[in-house]
């Protein structure tokens, strides 16, 4: 039985949004493949790893029959990709094998029933729902998701926090080292909410939304949430526990800032690690009368110094930091200048911000070296 009928590009449309939750090392076979799920000419394509679930449909279906099934992503991806860019492929489904033809080339390969597939239940009411444009979204996210934690046992940390109050959203991520903070103008919300969405989830999002001022709808219901864009939904499972404050850690009576140029800065703080070690990754900032100086030791006594001038007419303050923290942001931050402010405190941290967006908050713990 004919299932699909499309060119090979129209199939790896769907098949690449959901196929990148799919894990390939998996305690349970059934979440190596994806559900597909036909109604007459409409194929929704369904994924899962139990804590993340993603579909997505198209209007491909032969025939009005009903039709469900699940097949191996990464073999049905990996043979899509290795196919001639012309020509259509057919997918169609007999002897519980799904068969994928296109020009001469012809596959057989096995399925598992489509009964087996966990698919996550969805509440029937919603606590929060609001709408951002994807480029809003993906904004929030680019500028706060390189300081989640990875796998940390803090398991919070492993994640980033949303912040819903009326007229506002924010986005925050830790890992206990440095913070960042972004935020948005956002309707619809009645009262304050906050959650913690895993760093799967945010990475995810990342790599699906596009620049673009079509809306994503965001619903939040006690230990989940939901993305509804084009014809894209992902459910995700909310991370439990109590985030950190992070009204507390971002500092807000510095005295003295200074403007460098980011790519100035990047390029300096890029050719200083070099020096660094693997496990030490720190570098000496040291201000002085309009001066900026980099520094860098390894245990070869190999040493690397940049100078850049600021505009900074405050007195000597000579500090660590972790030069992978600090490129961080600058890679992802995409100004011209980033501004810099700092307390006399070598034990203080300190705070980078961008002119032309308030709601960009870093903040750095200092290391010592």
């Amino acid at each position: 039985m004919q299932l699909v009928q499309t060119t090979r590009d129209a199939l790896l449309k769907p098949l690449s949004t959901v196929a990148g939750i799919v894990e390939r090392r998996n305690t349970l076979p059934i979440l190596a493949n994806i559900l597909l799920r036909k109604e007459g000419n409409n194929v929704a394509f369904i994924a899962t790893d139990l804590e993340v679930q993603i579909t997505t449909h198209a209007e491909f279906g032969v025939g009005d029959s009903n039709e469900s099934t699940t097949v191996a992503a990464r073999k049905l991806l990996d043979i899509l990709r290795a196919l001639p860019e012309s020509g259509d492929v057919t997918l169609g489904l007999a002897s519980s094998k799904l068969s994928v033809q296109s020009g001469k080339s012809r596959f057989a390969l096995q399925t598992l029933g489509a009964a087996e597939f966990p698919t996550l239940s969805q509440p029937e009411k919603w606590d929060v729902s609001l709408s951002l444009s994807q480029k809003t979204l993906k904004h929030l996210f680019n500028m706060v998701h390189f300081a989640m934690a990875q796998q940390d046992i803090r398991y919070y940390l492993n994640g980033l926090l949303f912040v819903f109050e009326p007229g506002f959203v924010r986005a925050v991520a830790t890992d206990g080292h440095r913070l960042a903070h972004s935020g948005a103008a956002a309707e619809g919300i009645a009262e304050k909410h906050d959650v913690i969405v895993p760093r799967k989830t945010v990475l995810e999002m990342q790599r699906l939304l596009s620049d673009s001022d079509d809306p994503v709808s965001i619903d939040v219901a006690p230990g989940q949430i939901r993305f509804r864009f084009g014809d894209v939904e992902l459910v995700s499972k909310l991370v439990e526990g109590k985030f950190p404050d992070f009204t507390r850690v971002i500092p807000n009576n510095y005295t003295r800032h200074f403007d460098v140029n980011r790519e100035a800065l990047q390029g300096s703080l890029q050719r200083a690690a070099i020096l660094t070690t693997d496990k030490l990754k720190g570098v000496r900032i040291q201000l002085s009368d309009h001066l900026l100086k980099i520094s860098s030791t390894n245990a070869e006594q190999e040493e690397a110094q940049e100078e850049l001038d600021i505009d900074y007419g405050h007195e000597p303050l000579d500090v660590g930091f972790n030069v992978s923290y600090l490129l961080d942001v600058l890679a992802n931050v995409k100004t011209e200048t980033v501004k810099w402010s700092v307390q006399p405190d070598v034990n203080a941290s300190a705070l980078i911000t961008l002119p032309d967006d308030e709601q960009f908050k870093y903040v750095v713990m200092p290391m010592r070296i």
